[in-house]
């Protein structure tokens, strides 16, 4: 039996060491709400409705400067976003600080705040022209991803 290895920063449970990695953009389907706990409970069972999880990644970009809040998932050949009602838009590359919670809903959802927020202050500076992402790999595991900017010398995707 494997048991997970578990790092506390800041008094924050993270199930991974918070490493920095390199995203590709990726243009996605969205669509916004306000970055409040309420509206975000409302929108995820709508948006996940709508465009369907089987086979699909499921992201949500937070814009702290703007105060939204956006459920998306990578637009497919075959989606017609403005069918759905949706919005396009890209979930922006580069660098960011990633680390990863994992447990059972409701539960891991209630860590994500908080840990974003220990995540965001290991990141300093933080990269204020992109969003802070969540990237649901499964229903009990999601990456958190903090903008940075790139290191002197690195590479830009």
């Amino acid at each position: 039996m494997a048991t997970a290895t578990v790092i506390s920063v800041a008094g924050v449970m993270f199930d991974s060491e918070p490493t920095r990695t390199l995203k590709a953009g990726v243009t996605v389907m969205l669509e916004r709400t306000r970055d409040e706990l309420p509206a975000i409970q409302q929108l995820w069972p709508r948006f996940e409705n709508l465009v369907g999880l089987r086979g699909r990644r499921m992201y949500a970009m937070v814009d702290t400067r703007a105060g939204t809040y956006a459920a998306c998932t990578p637009v497919r050949e075959s989606d017609d976003p403005a069918r759905f009602g949706l919005d396009t838009a890209e979930l922006p590359g580069g660098w960011y600080l990633r680390a990863r919670i994992t447990g059972d809903p409701p539960g891991l959802y209630e860590r994500i705040g908080p840990a974003m927020q220990a995540l965001a202050g290991l990141a300093a500076p933080a990269d204020p022209g992109r969003p802070l992402v969540e990237y649901y790999r499964r229903h009990d595991e999601i990456e958190l991803w903090v903008p940075v900017p790139p290191e002197p010398g690195s590479a830009q995707p």
